[in-house]
């Protein structure tokens, strides 16, 4: 709430309703004790509220600030310093744990006391309803003001979550970005390295073996084939784009693949080939059912 006037004004509180609650003030204050009374009697029916009072104040001062409350609903003085005291109210409520419920079902309550009080004085059918729409338009207005204290404790804490969220979030995504560009030039040095290693087998073409040479060279080029694609998996992947876990179990692939031409050159055992063998199996397995299931889900 900014201020009184403009509060007033979102009611169509008027000087004229400002008049008719300041002329019920007599009359309230012949009503102020049972007011008073029947409002604290209702706080105590409820156990909750009951132990909210007991916790956080005594009656006798509970009911002394319930009687200058209901006085100064009818003081005529509507102004700034009045915005500032229900504003305090307010907070004092969120303070204590009261639940914002209970604040509108006792309004509610002093609303219908007020009432029968109009009702039980003025006969004039008129006069009392210019009355009741005075009460009401006050007392709506003292609601907006308490029940707006709470709904700024929550926005309190909804903006510091947020804000911390959104501070975890941000760090967390320039890591990932930071770790993801060192794989990128982790790779693109492990590609180096391959091409190297090509280059090597290369030469041993022309050192006397170049069967065992030509086979090496080959798994090497395969190594590099997919290094390169590993790297653009990654640029991708910094650009936004999706992450391919395909391309990883292909690398392995390839890699066994290598290893198995290697060990066909080097006359290993026939144990060693069959596990190499059978492991490709696996991981050609592995690698089908990846396929398969980035193709569904993509037709999805």
């Amino acid at each position: 709430m900014e201020s009184m006037a403009k509060l007033r004004d979102q009611y169509h509180f008027t000087d004229e309703d400002a008049a008719n609650l300041h002329d019920l003030l007599p009359v309230a204050e012949e009503y102020l004790n049972s007011l008073a009374g029947h409002f604290m009697n209702y706080l105590y029916e409820n156990p909750e509220t009951e132990r909210i009072v007991l916790k956080n104040s005594d009656k006798d001062r509970l009911e002394a600030f319930h009687r200058h409350w209901f006085r100064t609903l009818f003081s005529g003085a509507y102004d700034q310093e009045y915005l500032r005291s229900l504003k305090r109210i307010g907070q004092a409520h969120v303070r204590v744990g009261l639940p914002v419920h209970y604040v509108n079902a006792s309004m509610s309550h002093v609303r219908h006391a007020i009432q029968h009080m109009i009702h039980d004085t003025f006969e004039d059918r008129d006069q009392r309803r210019m009355f009741r729409e005075s009460v009401d338009k006050i007392l709506d207005m003292n609601l907006a003001v308490m029940t707006s204290s709470y709904r700024d404790a929550e926005m309190s804490k909804v903006f510091v979550s947020r804000s911390l969220e959104s501070w975890l979030i941000r760090l967390s995504e320039r890591f990932t970005y930071g770790l993801n560009l060192v794989l990128v030039l982790s790779l693109a040095g492990l590609s180096i390295g391959v091409v190297g290693l090509f280059v090597s087998d290369i030469l041993q073409i022309f050192s006397g073996k170049p069967e065992k040479a030509i086979f090496s060279a080959l798994g090497s080029m395969l190594i590099l084939w997919m290094m390169i694609e590993l790297l653009e998996n990654e640029i991708k992947n910094l650009k936004g784009g999706s992450f391919n876990i395909l391309v990883f179990v292909g690398v392995v692939v390839v890699a066994m693949v290598r290893e198995i031409l290697i060990s066909t050159l080097r006359h290993d055992d026939l144990k060693t080939q069959a596990f190499l063998t059978l492991t490709l199996l696996a991981l050609g397995v592995v690698y089908f059912l990846i396929s398969k299931a980035q193709k569904c889900s993509f037709k999805e």
